[in-house]
C-alpha cells in the first residue's frame, strides 16, 4: 500500500500559471550555471590552498613529489562550491540554521534548464543534453584513438599520450553510459508511466544530475593534470604509480558514485510508493521494471565503487596502503572492489535498453508484449545474478584458480535470464506486421547487435578462451557490441520515440533514416573486424601493432570516422526538427496505449489533472474487447487541482 503525496500550493500555482514572488523562485536571484562555475573555481582555489598549508606542516605525508592532498581538497571543495553555486544545498542549509526554505516552484522559460530544478521533466531534459554532450566529447577521444591506429609505424601521439587518451575515453564513456537511459528517460518518463505527478524526492533527483555534471568535469580535469595511464579500470599497482591525474580519476568515480546512488534510491522509492491506484505489479510497464532493476543495482553496487575510490585517495594522500603491496596492501583488493561494481554496471547499462525495446515493440507490431511476466522476471534475475560473476574479469590475474569453475558457471548462468529477456522481443516480433518507423528500426538493430555481443560473451565466459583472448581486441569488440550496439541503439530508439512527447516536436524522418543506416552499417564495419584483429593477436591500449594488421585497422578506422559522422547527422536532425523546421507533434503520434501518451503534449507541469486509475497493462494491442488502460477522469479546474491520496 502506498500513497501519492503532493504539494497543493505548488500544484495550484503550476496549474493556474501564476508566478510566485521573486523570493520564492528557486535560484532566480542568484543560483544558475554561471554561479556554479564561479563557486567551483573559488572552492578549488580554497581547497588547494588548504591542502598546501596542511602539506607544509606535515611533509611526511606528501606523496612522492606530488601534493595529492592539495589536489584532493581542491577537487572536493570545488564540487562543494559547484553545488552551492547551483543552489543544490539551499534547502538543507536553510533547515540547518533553522530557517524555513522558500517554496520550490518551477520557473518558466529556457533559463530553467541552467538552474537547479525540482521538476522531473526539466531534469530529464537536462540529462538528455548532458549525456549527449558527454557522448560527443568521449566520441572525439575515440576518433583520436582510431587516427593513431591508422599506421603501426607513423604516430600522431606519444605512447604516454595515447594511453591517457584511451583511459580518458573509456572512463568518460562508461560513466556517461551508466546514466544514459536512467538519467534522461528514467527521470522524465517513470512518473508519467506510473501515474504520478512527481518523483518521490525531487531535490535528490536534481542533485543527482548536477553532481553527475560535477563528476564529469572532475574526470576531465585529469587531462590538464597529465592524465592517467591505467585504462578505465584503474588497476593497481599502476594506480599507485600514476601522476596527479589519478586523483581526478579516483575522486571523479566517488562523485559520480554519489549521484548514481542518489538516483537509484530515488527511482526505486518512486516506483514502489508512487504508483497510481490500480497499478499492481502485473500492470507496471516493462520499461519501469527495467528501471527498477537498474535502480537496485545503482543503490547496492555503487557504494563499493565509492569505497574503492576513497581507499585509493587515502593511499595517495595520507599514505595508507590499501592497494600498495609492498606496504601490506593488495592490488587484488582494487580489482575485486572495482569489478564487484563493474559487472553489475554492465547490466545498469543493458537492462534499460531492453526496457525501451519492450515499450516500443508492441506499439510497432500492434501485438501484446510476448511473455511480459517472463521479461520482468528475467530483469530481476539478471540484477540478482550480476553480483555473482565479477571474478571472470580476474581469470588472468593469478588469483586462486580454484575459483575459476565457480565464476565460469555463474557467468554462463546469467545468460539464461538474459536470454529470456531477448526471447520476449523475438516472440513479440514473431508473425507481426511491423511498422518500420525510426524507433522500430533502432530496436531491431539493438537485437541484431546484442546477439553478436551475447554469443561472443558466452565464449569469453569459458576460461581457456578467456585466457587466450584476454587483453585483446576481441574483448574490446565484444564489449562494444554489447554496450554500444545495445544500449546506444536503444537510447536512440527511445529518443526518436519519446522526444515528440518531451519537446512537442516530431523528429524529421528522412534525416533520421540517414542517421540510422549510417550508424548501423558503419558500427558493424567498425567493430566486427576487431574480432578478427583480436584473434590475430593485437592487444588493446598499445599504439603499435604488426604490419600485416594495418589493412584491417585502416578499414576499422575509416568506418569509425563515418560512424562518428552519423552522430553529427543526429545532432543536425535535432536542430532541424526543434528549431529550423519544427513540426508540431500530436498528443499520441504512435497510437500507443502507454499512460505517458494519455496526457497532453508537451506534458503539463502537473502531469495529470487527476491521478489516473489504472485498469489494465498497456499492451492490449489488436485484442478484441481490449480493456481501457486507465481512467483519467474529468479535468480538474485550474485553480482547484486534485490530489490522489488514494492507496495503491
Amino acid at each position: 500500500m502506498s500513497t501519492v503525496h503532493e504539494r497543493p500550493h505548488d500544484i495550484a500555482l503550476a496549474a493556474s500559471g501564476t508566478k510566485p514572488p521573486l523570493t520564492q523562485r528557486p535560484g532566480l536571484l542568484s543560483q544558475h550555471l554561471g554561479t556554479a562555475l564561479v563557486g567551483a573555481i573559488i572552492g578549488y582555489a580554497i581547497g588547494h590552498w588548504l591542502g598546501n598549508t596542511i602539506s607544509s606542516h606535515y611533509p611526511y605525508i606528501a606523496n612522492s613529489g606530488q601534493n595529492a592532498i592539495a589536489d584532493t581538497l581542491g577537487l572536493m571543495l570545488g564540487v562543494v562550491g559547484w553545488l552551492l553555486g547551483i543552489g543544490a544545498l539551499n534547502y538543507p542549509l536553510a533547515k540547518l540554521v533553522g530557517r524555513q526554505p522558500s517554496s520550490e516552484v518551477e520557473i518558466q522559460g529556457w533559463s530553467k534548464y541552467f538552474r537547479y530544478s525540482t521538476n522531473h521533466k526539466t531534469v530529464g531534459l537536462q540529462y538528455v543534453v548532458g549525456v549527449l554532450l558527454f557522448m560527443f566529447t568521449g566520441g572525439l577521444l575515440a576518433m583520436a584513438i582510431r587516427t593513431e591506429l591508422l599506421s603501426p609505424t607513423t604516430h600522431v601521439f606519444s605512447p604516454d599520450t595515447y594511453i591517457k587518451i584511451v583511459s580518458e575515453h573509456g572512463t568518460v564513456m562508461m560513466m556517461m553510459a551508466t546514466s544514459i537511459v536512467v538519467g534522461p528517460l528514467g527521470n522524465y518518463l517513470v512518473p508519467l508511466m506510473i501515474g504520478s505527478r512527481r518523483m518521490a524526492f525531487p531535490r535528490i533527483e536534481a542533485f543527482s544530475f548536477w553532481i553527475f555534471v560535477a563528476g564529469y568535469m572532475v574526470i576531465f580535469s585529469a587531462m590538464p593534470f597529465g592524465g592517467f595511464p591505467t585504462g578505465w579500470t584503474g588497476y593497481a599497482p599502476l594506480q599507485t604509480q600514476a601522476g596527479p591525474g589519478m586523483v581526478s580519476y579516483l575522486f571523479g568515480f566517488a562523485v559520480i558514485g554519489l549521484g548514481m546512488m542518489a538516483a537509484g534510491f530515488n527511482i526505486a522509492v518512486t516506483i514502489i510508493n508512487y504508483r497510481a491506484p490500480g497499478m499492481t505489479w502485473s500492470r507496471v510497464p516493462i520499461f519501469v521494471w527495467s528501471i527498477l532493476a537498474t535502480a537496485a543495482l545503482l543503490t547496492l553496487a555503487t557504494p563499493t565503487l565509492f569505497a574503492a575510490g576513497v581507499f585509493g585517495l587515502l593511499d595517495r594522500t595520507v599514505q595508507t596502503a590499501f592497494y600498495v603491496t609492498e606496504h601490506g596492501g593488495s592490488s587484488y583488493l582494487w580489482e575485486n572492489l572495482f569489478w564487484f561494481f563493474g559487472h553489475p554496471e554492465v547490466y545498469i547499462m543493458a537492462l534499460p535498453g531492453f526496457g525501451i525495446a519492450g515499450e516500443i515493440l508492441p506499439v510497432f507490431t500492434r501485438k501484446p508484449l510476448f511473455a511480459y511476466k517472463v521479461g520482468a522476471a528475467g530483469m530481476i534475475g539478471v540484477s540478482l545474478l550480476s553480483f555473482f560473476v565479477w571474478q571472470h574479469h580476474l581469470f588472468q590475474s593469478g588469483i586462486n584458480p580454484d575459483m575459476r569453475p565457480l565464476f565460469m558457471l555463474t557467468t554462463e548462468l546469467i545468460s539464461i535470464p538474459t536470454g529470456f529477456i531477448y526471447l520476449v522481443g523475438m516472440g513479440t516480433m514473431y508473425k507481426a506486421k511491423i511498422r518500420f518507423d525510426l524507433p522500430m528500426l533502432f530496436v531491431m538493430a539493438l537485437y541484431f547487435n546484442f546477439l553478436i555481443g551475447g554469443v561472443t560473451g558466452v565464449f569469453l565466459s569459458d576460461v581457456p578462451v578467456n585466457v587466450t583472448v584476454h587483453g585483446g581486441f576481441f574483448v574490446l569488440s565484444h564489449f562494444h557490441y554489447t554496450i554500444m550496439g545495445g544500449l546506444l541503439f536503444a537510447f536512440m530508439a527511445g529518443l526518436y520515440y519519446w522526444l515528440p512527447k518531451m519537446t512537442g516536436r516530431m523528429m524529421n524522418r528522412r534525416i533520421g533514416l540517414w542517421h540510422f543506416w549510417t550508424m548501423f552499417i558503419f558500427f558493424n564495419l567498425t567493430f566486427f573486424p576487431m574480432f578478427i584483429i583480436g584473434l590475430l593477436g593485437q592487444p588493446r591500449r598499445v599504439f603499435t601493432y604488426a604490419k600485416n594488421l594495418q589493412g584491417l585497422n585502416d578499414f576499422s578506422s575509416i568506418s569509425a570516422f563515418v560512424l562518428g559522422f552519423s552522430f553529427l547527422i543526429f545532432f543536425f536532425n535535432l536542430v532541424w526538427s526543434l528549431y529550423i523546421n519544427p513540426v508540431k507533434a500530436p498528443d499520441n503520434p504512435w497510437d500507443s496505449l502507454g499512460l505517458e501518451w494519455q496526457t497532453a503534449t508537451p506534458v503539463p507541469a502537473h502531469n495529470f489533472d487527476r491521478i489516473p486509475v489504472v485498469l489494465a497493462d498497456p499492451y492490449h494491442y489488436s485484442e478484441v474487447n481490449a480493456p481501457a488502460v486507465a481512467d483519467l477522469g474529468p479535468s480538474s479546474p485550474p485553480d482547484e487541482p486534485s490530489l490522489s491520496g488514494a492507496p495503491v
